[in-house]
């Protein structure tokens, strides 16, 4: 099968791609792949290490006002239609996936104007505007939230698949992450991240809440801060406290996060989807913090999801402080029935088969475009 993948800006877009083309090739050993991506968005170095090659087009996204820059995003728009058209002639795909961002418009386009079977995928419970622009061009909408495919009235047809993510942290060796954090196997473990970049309020939370650390002394707690917060956050909390509580650790950034989830207890974190799956598919119950800065409120549509499944609560930043996030995890990590019917919910909305189920609508498309 050869299969050309589109999706960019931020990881939530590009990892669920790369799970697909792992699942593909893993399936069908023979498959070929190509990614099309933006110039300078985060794919243009993430993609090329997983050793896809990598082409890039020059897109930008709309302004949700009256811009000038519009006029020039549109013409940014036909000439990535053009130079798609070209590449897809080059490369000849059996099915083009996009999973969203606004690099993947052009390229989805570009492919349903040409006849070959197209798949979106939506990560969030509220879709992207590039995503709900292109529902109407291509063969398959897959959806990670169930019931979220009515946000695609003209779609010709809708699937529910989860997020294919879910599947590459569903595989991940647990007792990896605890020989990584040099911890004993079984420890509990609350795990408490602000996003790839950290998170400002996140990050204050965890310093006001520092001196009630040592009250769960069984717990390790793991805070992933961020680059850009690490070494702040070291010295606002030793400086709180004269020392480090001996079961906090702070990290800049964790390089093996799929093993990392797969030995943690408790996860507190923003709602992006992608991690979402992730922690759905192991049964990690949650404390979510979403991202007030995120198109249509999303993240907080999508941790409400978890929340009314009761595998999750939700701290919205307003509330957010030391006391609120501690007395969450504390009342999560001392009731052992709440611990286990979060995570039995949790797992309830868990899809470890998700790139899978994707893998199998497009070999689907592809079989039917072979018998026209």
């Amino acid at each position: 099968m050869r299969v050309v993948l589109s999706g960019g800006g931020t990881g939530g877009h590009i990892y669920p791609a790369l799970a697909i083309a792992n699942q593909c090739g893993a399936e069908y050993p023979d498959s070929e792949f190509l990614y099309i991506g933006g110039e300078r968005g985060l794919e243009s170095s993430l993609v090329p290490k997983e050793n896809i090659p990598f082409r890039a087009i020059n897109i930008t996204g709309f302004r949700r006002k009256l811009s000038l820059d519009n006029v020039k995003t549109v013409i940014r728009f036909m000439r990535g239609v053009r130079t798609s058209k070209r590449l897809l002639r080059d490369f000849k795909p059996d099915v083009v996936i996009g999973t969203g961002g606004y690099v993947c418009g052009p390229v989805v386009y570009a492919a349903a104007k040409l006849g070959i079977p197209c798949i979106i995928h939506e990560q969030n419970a509220v879709p992207g505007l590039t995503n709900r622009f292109l529902s109407k061009y291509v063969s398959t909408v897959a959806v990670s939230f169930e019931g979220s495919g009515a946000s695609f009235p003209a779609a010709k047809k809708i699937i529910y698949t989860g997020n294919p993510r879910a599947t590459t942290v569903f595989e991940a060796d647990k007792n990896k992450g605890y020989v990584s954090l040099r911890l004993p196997q079984g420890s509990p473990i609350v795990l408490v991240v602000g996003g790839s970049r950290g998170a400002k309020a996140i990050n204050e939370a965890m310093i006001d809440m520092a001196p009630s650390i040592g009250k769960l002394g069984h717990v390790s707690f793991i805070y992933v801060t961020g680059e850009s917060y690490y070494e702040n956050t070291k010295t606002a909390i030793a400086a709180k406290l004269g020392e480090m509580p001996g079961n906090l650790r702070i990290l800049p950034y964790v390089h093996n996060m799929p093993e990392v989830l797969a030995c943690t207890s408790l996860i507190v974190n923003r709602a992006g989807a992608s991690f979402l799956a992730e922690i759905t598919a192991l049964g990690i119950p949650s404390i979510l913090i979403p991202s007030p800065n995120v198109t249509n409120n999303h993240q907080e549509k999508n941790a409400r999801s978890l929340e009314m499944s009761g595998a999750s609560e939700v701290i919205v930043e307003p509330d957010l402080n030391g006391s609120s996030l501690f007395a969450a995890i504390e009342r999560i990590m001392t009731d052992s029935s709440l611990h286990r019917s979060m995570s039995a919910a949790a797992k309830q909305l868990g899809k470890p088969e998700s790139a899978h189920l994707v893998v199998e609508e497009m070999r689907r498309l592809v079989r039917n475009q072979g018998k026209r």
